[in-house]
């Protein structure tokens, strides 16, 4: 029988009852094994006298601390669900609470306003629970935890519901992704495996918690070999660096702009941090440019991890060593608790380095919460279809192109908007970049490549010049535009949908203003 999430706490201490199990680098506090434990045990006990039984949702509204990790591990203690929703989703809290229909809502206080009037409108929340103390209509969690209240008798069912988090939302509102024990702890420890990981590693996460990627990126792999977690809420390159720094953490769990600052803060003062021996980057792409200069700067190993919400693991992971640049395109091989098939329309395999949709199965998602039919259609034929387009080369390396939505048609050619990016990437002065496709009567879509600038003088002529060579389509239909700032989802990657949405309406204005 396969532990359950929980019971890697357990696990750790009857093994290393006093060796640190989460820190929370912003209050620099910290919990070791047992200490873990027995405040999961207070926490299981205060959320049974609430009522809650299996099954039912408890939502998680807060930002990274030792009460959010803890609160996570008592719900999957007494078989409840754990449902977690990001705080900038805060305006949106209604629908989200209303999608999943949770029992309890725990917040922090400076979320009391959104959570009071969202659960108001929602029938199922019987409990509100605030992490500082009582407040107007809520519990005072730290009243429920002195309190001492029994727990109840553990579950321990490895295919139940435990952990739900959302989709990023880059297409379409967000969905609910409902992932079990077992396929999540095997994928675990596959990453952990992967890594190489040892109870003398300390992990480090920066990215919010409620995101699948801290959870399988940072959270059950370390917990899995006894290791160390520590956890931040505050992100900025000096603190965050100072941060890794004075832990000691040997793995950074990051996404591409996390990963950026780091190195920038390490040319800024001359090292890395000290025992650091690896990155990992997930939550989006990463251009060969910059898995260059982490080899040239950094002279450790830079591991892209590809997954989704939906998988409960990544599908693809780099190894521990630095890789020749031959294989910078690539993610990595498949994790062999899955089995990877890049298929065409039809579903039928592809031939080795021909793009198609990558599908797995082999352990993923249960589905999404109350929705049925886009389960169904993401699950089509017993296969987990991402809706992302990639290739496999014969070395079982996986590269992705791009999800499939995104990819643009210009004059009946096929083009993919990463190829652009990483191309206008690499030019001096830019920060970001993101194309998009819109109508057009005369190519059948235009596209328009959006950069954020390090400053406004910089000749649009003369980068999309500069980028003519390096791409393999006919750039003339393509037009260069600066803006201030890309619309961004909760997990940190670009928000194609409202971008494109944001040119279609831009172009329709420009289109008006000809006419007068």
């Amino acid at each position: 029988m396969i532990l359950l999430m929980h019971q890697l706490l357990l696990h750790g201490a009857m093994r290393q009852p006093d060796k640190t199990a989460f820190r929370w680098v912003d209050r620099n506090t910290e919990l070791t094994y047992s200490e873990a434990v027995e405040q999961m045990e207070r926490f299981s006990g205060a959320l049974h006298y609430l009522g809650i039984a299996k099954r039912e949702r408890v939502t998680i509204f807060a930002h990274n601390s030792l009460d959010y990790l803890i609160a996570m591990f008592a719900c999957w203690r007494i078989g409840a669900i754990a449902s977690l929703v990001p705080v900038q989703f805060a305006d949106d809290l209604e629908y989200y609470l209303d999608d999943h229909q949770p029992s309890v809502v725990i917040y922090t206080q400076e979320q009391a306003e959104q959570v009071s009037r969202a659960a108001a409108q929602v029938r199922s929340v019987r409990h509100l629970v605030c992490m500082e103390g009582a407040q107007i209509g809520s519990e005072s969690l730290p009243a429920l935890l002195a309190a001492g209240f029994p727990t109840p008798i553990d579950p321990g069912n490895e295919l139940a519901i435990t952990h739900l988090s959302y989709t990023a939302g880059t297409s379409g509102r967000p969905k609910g992704v409902c992932l079990m024990h077992e396929p999540t702890m095997k994928a675990a420890n596959c990453i952990a495996e992967r890594l190489q990981l040892t109870l003398e590693d300390s992990s480090f996460g920066a990215t919010p918690l409620s995101g699948t990627y801290q959870l399988v990126g940072n959270l059950l792999p370390s917990l899995h070999r006894m290791g160390t977690v520590n956890i931040m809420s505050n992100w900025t390159p000096k603190l965050g660096w100072k941060a890794i720094e004075d832990t000691k953490a040997t793995v950074l769990v990051a996404n591409p702009l996390v990963l950026s600052d780091v190195m920038e803060e390490a040319k800024i003062r001359g090292k890395i941090p000290g025992a650091l021996r690896m990155g990992i980057s997930g939550g989006g792409p990463v251009a060969r440019y910059f898995k260059r200069s982490w080899r040239d700067e950094m002279a450790i190993p830079l591991i892209e991890s590809y997954g989704q919400s939906e998988l409960g693991g990544f599908a693809a992971l780099g190894c521990p060593q630095v890789e020749p640049e031959r294989r910078f395109g690539a993610i990595g091989p498949a994790q062999p608790d899955k089995e990877v098939k890049i298929m065409d329309a039809a579903g039928k395999e592809v031939p080795v380095g021909q793009v198609g949709e990558i599908c797995l199965r082999g352990g993923f998602m249960y589905g999404y919460w109350g929705k049925a039919d886009k389960t169904a259609e993401a699950l089509r034929g017993e296969w987990l279809h991402t809706g992302d387009a990639g290739w496999v080369d014969n070395e079982g390396y996986i590269t992705v192109r791009g999800r499939l939505d995104e990819v643009i048609t210009v004059a009946n050619k096929t083009w993919f908007p990463r190829d652009i990016e990483e191309a206008i990437a690499e030019i001096p002065g830019v920060n970001y970049t993101a194309v998009v496709g819109i109508p057009d009567a005369r190519f059948g879509q235009r596209p328009i490549a959006y950069v954020v600038l390090q400053q406004s003088r910089v000749d649009l002529a003369a980068m999309k010049a500069a980028i003519k060579e390096k791409v393999d389509y006919d750039i003339s239909p393509l037009s260069i535009q600066k803006i201030a700032e890309l619309p961004k989802t909760p997990n940190g990657n670009i928000a194609k949908a409202q971008l494109r949405a944001l040119a279609i309406r831009n172009h329709k204005l420009a289109v008006v203003s000809e006419n007068n």
